[in-house]
């Protein structure tokens, strides 16, 4: 194999100068760090870290059109399987499926093939590269796609790209779902993802917001209205809940309504925008996923003296990806380890004041392979809180699985049951995403979303 390139890390901002402001943490690479990092690809016939792609990204092929600076080819090669690559360039968790995969990580240090995917995706849209051009034959079929966020944003631009009328539905006043108003904009810039639609817009799809499918209308209407073809990319947007004693005191938020008030309505700008929200000197954030590092970074930003997050495993479990749990920590948020609260307690006003922990141990493994936790009799203890974000992951809306007759769905939790193509229970129905999977990553729903989309092309047109 000869020697190893080591490899090229994302550059990010100084830790002190970032936490001041909402701008983009990682700065992502230059053309020669680009390039020099798509040179140490192997090249290699089996290709594991596309097996690994739930899109199937090309990536030796854009590697090697990287190395040889032909970054337009790139482009063309990586959205071919990929639509908004500029948003799955910074959220996707590549160290756990291509990176992970690629043949350099059995012998040093895999590709960043994240880092590169984001700098060909930025350099497209820099240089005004990022032209969708529309296919000659458009008309085909007439597609209604529910929802706006990774799943029905890449089912769109595919039956789009085929020739079909496509119109996406969207409840809230911007598209993009969770990749718009649930992750900060340090992390995933609401420009980047106003970029990546517009690419779309250029291909045809066409946005309607302010349309909640389920009562402004319903599956039946989009059927009688003429459209072929349905699919459904609703997302898993209800919170979670503890259900523990003075969960209802103010200024105790879910993890949804904090982030959507920051990020999408800009309360980080207000008066300017006229959303405020408060944020306490002393915050405690309960879970350890994604979402958790966004609201503890966020509150940061927002004038919190202490930040903790509260995890009652330990750091081996925890569910976030390593690169968000190390900014967290550069950020100055405290992670309290095998700690689980028991209850909520208020002042006079009905505000939080603090929050009741008890220590926890881990025992034998539970369903989803992870150690259970158990408390430690008498180990509780307080911790001043004056503002507390609940972030334990959210369920699906099941507004249209109750609007909808003869629609089957799976599990507790209502999620809309599919078959290995997408398709549901009813003719020309189709559904991807996490009111599929139930909570998943935005590239696991973008590659349901990616299935479905080309199912329906097929059966719906006969191409078989």
């Amino acid at each position: 194999m000869g020697k190893v390139l080591p490899r090229k890390e994302m550059p990010r901002r100084d830790p002190q100068e970032r936490i001041r402001d909402f701008n983009e943490v990682a700065t992502g690479f230059t053309e020669e760090e680009a390039v020099y990092e798509a040179s140490r690809c192997l090249q290699c016939p089996k290709q594991p870290c596309v097996s690994a792609c739930p899109v199937g990204s090309l990536i030796p092929e854009f590697m090697k059109l990287v190395k040889e600076k032909d970054f337009q080819k790139a482009y063309e090669k990586v959205r071919e399987m990929n639509r908004i690559p500029a948003i799955s360039g910074r959220v996707c968790p590549q160290e756990t499926l291509c990176e992970e995969a690629c043949t350099l990580a059995k012998v040093g240090q895999p590709v960043a093939i994240g880092a590169v995917e984001r700098f060909i995706a930025d350099y497209a849209l820099k240089q005004g590269m990022a032209k969708e051009v529309r296919p000659s034959e458009r008309g085909r079929l007439k597609v209604a796609v529910v929802g706006s966020g990774p799943a029905g944003l890449t089912a769109a631009a595919e039956l789009a790209a085929r020739g079909h009328e496509v119109k996406v539905f969207e409840a809230l006043h911007k598209p993009g779902g969770v990749v718009f108003y649930g992750i900060p904009e340090f992390r995933l810039p609401k420009k980047i993802v106003e970029q990546e639609i517009a690419v779309l817009k250029e291909q045809g799809v066409e946005f309607e917001h302010g349309v909640v499918v389920g009562r402004t209308v319903t599956i039946k209407d989009l059927f009688d209205d003429g459209y072929d073809g349905v699919f459904v990319g609703t997302g898993a947007g209800t919170p979670k809940f503890l259900g523990l004693p003075g969960e209802n005191l103010n200024y105790i938020y879910s993890s949804n309504e904090f982030l959507t008030r920051v990020n999408l309505l800009k309360a980080y700008s207000f008066p300017l925008y006229g959303t405020p929200v408060k944020v306490g000197s002393k915050v405690v954030v309960i879970g350890a996923g994604n979402t958790a590092m966004d609201s503890s970074r966020t509150a940061v930003r927002m004038g919190a003296d202490e930040v903790y997050i509260v995890y009652r495993r330990s750091r081996a479990e925890m569910p976030a990806r390593k690169e968000e749990v190390f900014n967290a920590e550069q950020e100055g948020v405290q992670i309290m380890l095998l700690t689980s609260p028991t209850r909520f307690l208020g002042d006079e006003k009905g505000c939080v004041k603090s929050v009741e922990l008890q220590q926890m141990q881990l025992g034998e493994p539970d369903e989803s392979g992870r150690r259970r936790p158990r408390p430690v009799s008498g180990s509780e203890f307080l911790k001043d809180a004056d503002t507390v974000i609940i972030a334990i992951g959210n369920r699906v809306n099941p507004l249209i699985q109750m609007t909808t007759p003869g629609l089957e769905t799976s599990g507790d939790e209502g999620l809309i049951k599919v078959d290995e193509n997408g398709q549901t229970s009813i003719e020309r129905l189709y559904a991807a995403g996490d009111v599929v999977l139930g909570e998943a990553t935005v590239i696991e729903a973008m590659g349901t979303g990616q299935r479905a989309a080309l199912s329906m092309h097929r059966k719906l047109t006969g191409n078989a």
